[in-house]
């Protein structure tokens, strides 16, 4: 206050508002402000503290303030017992027809200013870490390729195509691939190309379509691509059916494909597609660069690598599941009980076919790194012969 009253006297003495504004550091506006406020009066006796003078002139009156506090404090002693903004408005258009009634808005902000809200807000909490219900994922030490398939784009004058998209959780690597037939040997084959190019992740993540699980008409079947995965080591994840949350990674990059290369061109032809969609997929990488360098190390597709479909299954699988009302899970077309005080609850599911074993742990967002173990059980899966021809994918 005693720097605004200097101003205002240096004003007064004849010094230019601008030569003010300089010596004290404030705009010439700030001086123009002070000194209009003291214009005519004595310096003792300005006020020169902050704040607005008055009342705003938009604020409503005081008068119609006090109506809707009396008009709360009357509707919540009510029988319906509803004293909201909504209920407010009501009453006062019942009492009052022939005057305004404040907004909804209007109405609640009275009530936030003279404290007369006693709604409970929702709490924020933060959001887990990248892939938390996976602990090695979680906290970095190897990486997920989340796979997924957008369905049924349809060439103009052309065939209806599937677009298979692959992408890593921690390195952004992604891939595109047109298909008019979305097969488990196309994707197969898809999969083996990129993990010779980048390398094999720690995880593979599906969603529980037949092409990448396997038929779910019989109990205990294992398709291809899990095959695949078994045999370089790499563990599948299959994601809950209708939980949001776990597909992120792949959806979100599904929309981005759609919108920067289905949406922006129009596509001839089968080649064409694949021509834009590869220059997108390069251009793309070469964005996320950074990301891939910090991402976990990958290790490499094994030399003269053979996949044998008849071979016995070893490694594990992992299912995120929700338990039902009492306490179980379907897992592989059968009914296991996790835990009877665990009920519709996420659940991660191990199969692990390696010491013929199911491990079940319990998984909690705001909990992302407590996952214990709620029940293991014996799995015995007889070894049935595959119905395929053993298939060799040598180096090239």
């Amino acid at each position: 206050m005693r720097r605004r009253r200097q101003m205002v006297h240096a004003v007064r003495m004849g010094d230019s508002m601008r030569s003010v504004a300089a010596a004290f550091g404030v705009s010439v506006g700030t001086v123009a402000l002070w000194a209009a406020r003291a214009q005519g009066q004595r310096l003792d006796r300005v006020d020169f503290a902050d704040g607005k003078p008055g009342r705003a002139a938009n604020r409503l009156p005081a008068r119609m303030e006090r109506r809707i506090l009396r008009a709360r404090a009357l509707l919540r002693t009510s029988v319906l017992g509803e004293y909201g903004a909504q209920a407010i408005a009501g009453a006062l258009a019942e009492r009052h027809p022939n005057e305004p009634v404040p907004g909804r808005a209007t109405i609640h902000r009275v009530l936030l200013r003279h404290g007369a809200i006693d709604s409970v807000h929702r709490q924020r909490r933060a959001p887990p870490p990248k892939g938390w219900y996976l602990p090695e994922v979680a906290q970095a030490r190897a990486e997920l390729d989340s796979c997924d398939f957008i369905e049924d784009l349809k060439i103009a004058n052309g065939p209806l195509v599937s677009i298979l998209t692959a992408t890593s959780l921690h390195g952004a690597l992604a891939d595109a691939w047109a298909m008019t037939e979305p097969t488990a040997q196309h994707t197969l084959e898809r999969l083996l190309q990129r993990w010779r190019q980048d390398g094999l992740p720690g995880y593979a993540q599906f969603d529980n379509d037949t092409v990448f699980q396997g038929t779910h008409r019989f109990a205990d079947s294992i398709g291809r691509v899990i095959r695949l995965c078994l045999a370089l080591g790499v563990t599948p994840v299959f994601a809950p059916p209708r939980e949001p949350g776990f597909q992120n990674a792949i959806e979100g990059f599904n929309a981005l494909w759609q919108a920067k290369v289905w949406q922006r061109h129009r596509v001839a032809n089968l080649g064409h597609l694949d021509h834009i969609s590869a220059a997108y997929i390069s251009a793309h990488r070469t964005k996320t660069a950074s990301r891939a360098d910090a991402a976990p190390a990958r290790q490499p597709v094994p030399k003269r690598f053979e996949l044998d479909l008849h071979a016995p299954l070893r490694g594990s699988i992992i299912f995120i599941r929700r338990t039902t009302d009492s306490g179980s899970v379907n897992v592989l077309g059968r009914q296991f009980a996790v835990d009877p005080h665990w009920i519709r609850r996420l659940v991660r599911c191990e199969v692990d076919f390696t010491n013929h074993r199911v491990r079940f742990y319990a998984l909690r967002r705001r909990e992302p790194h407590d996952h214990p173990l709620l029940n293991e059980t014996s799995y015995i899966r007889h070894d049935r012969p595959f119905k395929g021809k053993p298939q060799v994918f040598n180096e090239r």
